[in-house]
């Protein structure tokens, strides 16, 4: 089983900044009341830390948590991420300029058409079309049949963020095409998800969902949750009852990004029985903490303060991205 893998996808003990306002419920225990919006400074300093640290794997999960929350207010720091010396970054902070929209960024991403490395050009590219230069999205279609299965699958996930139905032949034209990676594939077959073809459901993630390979039972689950049709959602729910606790968790999150809170009680069971050690940078962890800025029942936020204190920084990111997002959705 390679679920470990996951953490390179993007995709804290001590109980600080709440209230604890005692409620009485008949037949219940009282409850600690999360107040959630004490968090956010201390979320938000995790994140702007997170974009300095020393390590490439917190500063690209930083990266990522600007962009799941919309923080525009922490651009300009990813902005200089466009410099990092890691071609990860440098890929990641270009994604970001793209994702968010960030026309601000346009003079700061056109040189890296340029750049050493095609993943970063491709990821310009995708960034300057994003922001009214779709001139330059032929470059990042071209690179989709490259013969380099990284910038291939790099190229995959880009068209599928872009959104356009008219990728879809190239999208399909690559998933069959008997030179594509398995990285690739799987690729092609989530940006076809994310382009919302309902093909894709029986004749890839399906199979996936069910395959006796953990790794593509996650695929499937995210690829599911990227189609985001009913049917897709109630396959999802099928794997609340998987037999390995990270693709349950996974799917716990995956269906809470689709609205659906059905994957609380996996969670709450997650803390409650496994009694997890939040200083460890576990994928339960990670998974179990995201979830909860999906899925959003006051009943967890009182496992989000610990997260924030947590001594991993990856953890840290994860509980600051679903303080972010509830205190969004308020």
């Amino acid at each position: 089983m390679k679920i470990c893998s996951l953490l390179m996808l993007f995709t804290c003990a001590m109980i600080a900044g709440c209230i604890e306002n005692e409620v009485f419920t008949r037949g219940a225990p009282a409850q600690p009341q999360i107040d959630m919006p004490s968090l956010e400074d201390r979320a938000i300093r995790i994140v702007r830390d997170g974009l300095n640290d020393e390590n490439g794997l917190v500063r690209n999960h930083a990266v990522e948590v600007v962009v799941t929350t919309n923080r525009r207010d922490l651009m300009p720091r990813v902005l200089s991420l466009l410099g990092d010396r890691s071609v990860a970054l440098r890929f990641a902070a270009a994604t970001a300029v793209g994702d968010m929209k960030y026309s601000e960024g346009e003079y700061a991403v056109k040189p890296m058409l340029h750049d050493p490395d095609v993943n970063v050009q491709i990821a310009a590219a995708y960034a300057l079309g994003r922001i009214g230069r779709p001139e330059h999205l032929d470059k990042l279609r071209n690179a989709a049949r490259s013969t380099d299965q990284t910038v291939r699958a790099n190229a995959l996930l880009l068209l599928g963020k872009l959104g356009d139905q008219r990728d879809l032949g190239l999208l399909y034209e690559i998933l069959y095409d008997s030179q594509s990676s398995d990285k690739a594939k799987f690729q092609a077959v989530e940006s076809i998800a994310m382009l919302k073809d309902p093909r894709i459901y029986k004749e890839r993630l399906w199979p996936m969902l069910i395959s006796k390979f953990a790794d593509d039972r996650v695929m499937g689950i995210r690829g599911m949750a990227a189609l985001g049709t009913k049917e897709a959602q109630d396959a999802i729910l099928t794997m609340l009852d998987d037999e390995v606790l990270e693709l349950r968790l996974c799917a716990a999150e995956q269906l809470g990004r689709l609205g659906d809170r059905t994957g609380e009680a996996e969670i709450a069971a997650y803390f409650q029985r496994s009694n997890p050690n939040i200083n460890e940078t576990s994928i339960p962890n990670v998974f179990a903490v995201l979830a909860i800025g999906q899925i959003r029942a006051e009943a967890l936020y009182k496992y989000l303060p610990p997260a924030l204190h947590s001594r991993s920084k990856v953890v840290q990111l994860a509980a600051a991205q679903s303080v972010l997002l509830i205190n969004r959705a308020k």
